[in-house]
């Protein structure tokens, strides 16, 4: 999760909401890593967990990462906990719960639907207290900066 903070201090310096995600095999290698970059590409599919999948997938030759795990500082959306299931990793590892988008519990509980063909076990709460800091100040920062002077 330490690495995942690092790319999300990256999106930071981007301009980027900073989410960081890095997704390692079965045996703990990385195969892929990623920040947010919706805002640098112009692209809502550019999350951290997006990044790192399709880094990984082409470092592999495969759409499937069986076996893999993938560590993100912030609760996966619908979107992206559709992908990684896709991609039959065996488990995602957050760190901050998202109450806005978060869809493993947060807002929606899309890995609790037990008809879905492939199961990944996703858990929450790595590092949260630091996941959710760099995003707090992200935030508290952005709104600084757009109140007016005086």
């Amino acid at each position: 999760m330490r690495l995942a903070l690092e790319q999300a201090a990256l999106a930071r310096a981007a301009g980027e909401v900073p989410v960081g995600a890095v997704l390692v095999d079965a045996q703990g290698g990385i195969l892929g890593a990623g920040f947010n970059r919706t805002i640098t590409d112009r692209d809502p599919t550019c999350h951290a967990e997006i990044v790192a999948l399709r880094q990984a997938c082409a470092a592999v030759g495969n759409y499937r990462l069986p076996g893999a795990r993938l560590y993100v500082t912030l609760e996966p959306c619908a979107m992206c906990v559709g992908a990684l299931l896709h991609a039959r990793l065996a488990q995602v590892i957050y760190g901050a719960a998202d109450p806005k988008t978060g869809a493993c519990g947060g807002v929606l509980d899309l890995p609790a639907i037990g008809r879905l063909n492939h199961q990944t076990e996703f858990q929450g709460g790595l590092l949260a207290d630091d996941c959710g800091e760099i995003l707090r100040a992200f935030f508290r920062e952005r709104r600084r900066a757009q109140k007016p002077a005086g």
